[in-house]
């Protein structure tokens, strides 16, 4: 029998062993993400190389929310599809940092318990309802806002309907009728 097979093997041979698995498991296992940015970051790439932006308007607190993180946002089609043609943006509606976007200074206004940032709640239209998807054109104009989860077959038909601009074109309806899913 091999030495390698032999239950008494020497302490090195063992740490390369150890070695060998975690590289391999590194270079074929390593997931892909999405690349978040914040709102400030997508509107300044904007400029130079124009792209719609998403943004996932979402709380701490938010059941929704974390199951849209760990189901949507976690699944390899719907990465490929946002980092290829969005900017992608992460804002909690009760984030206490200010945001500055066209000379204005959106801030956290205190409500009760929690309270709620002006931003979130100008791009919501006061229906601050979470999750919440926004989607803004590359002219920094809303194209869409969704409320509520989204599940990836769903974020999958609107990320292809919004990201090659079909909605330029051709109704969702239409659309949804050729669409050829990847998932």
């Amino acid at each position: 029998m091999p030495y390698f097979y032999t239950q008494q093997q020497s302490v090195p041979m063992k740490y390369l062993y150890t070695f060998i698995l975690l590289v391999s498991l590194n270079s074929t296992g390593q997931a892909q993400e999405i690349n978040w940015i914040s709102f400030e970051e997508a509107i300044a790439k904007n400029k130079s190389a124009p792209k719609n932006i998403l943004i996932d308007v979402y709380t701490d607190w938010c059941g929704y929310c974390k199951k849209m993180d760990r189901e949507t946002y976690e699944n390899e089609v719907i990465i490929s599809i946002i980092n290829e043609n969005f900017y992608a943006v992460k804002l909690n509606a009760e984030q206490r940092e200010d945001i500055t976007y066209k000379d204005k200074t959106f801030t956290f206004v205190k409500n009760g318990r929690r309270g709620y940032h002006e931003f979130a709640a100008g791009l919501l239209q006061g229906k601050m309802s979470y999750p919440s998807t926004v989607f803004l054109d590359q002219n920094e104009a809303i194209i869409d806002k969704i409320p509520g989860y989204l599940a990836p077959d769903i974020m999958e038909k609107i990320l292809v309907y919004l990201g090659n601009r079909h909605y330029e074109e051709t109704s969702f309806e239409k659309f949804q009728e050729t669409f050829i899913s990847k998932l």
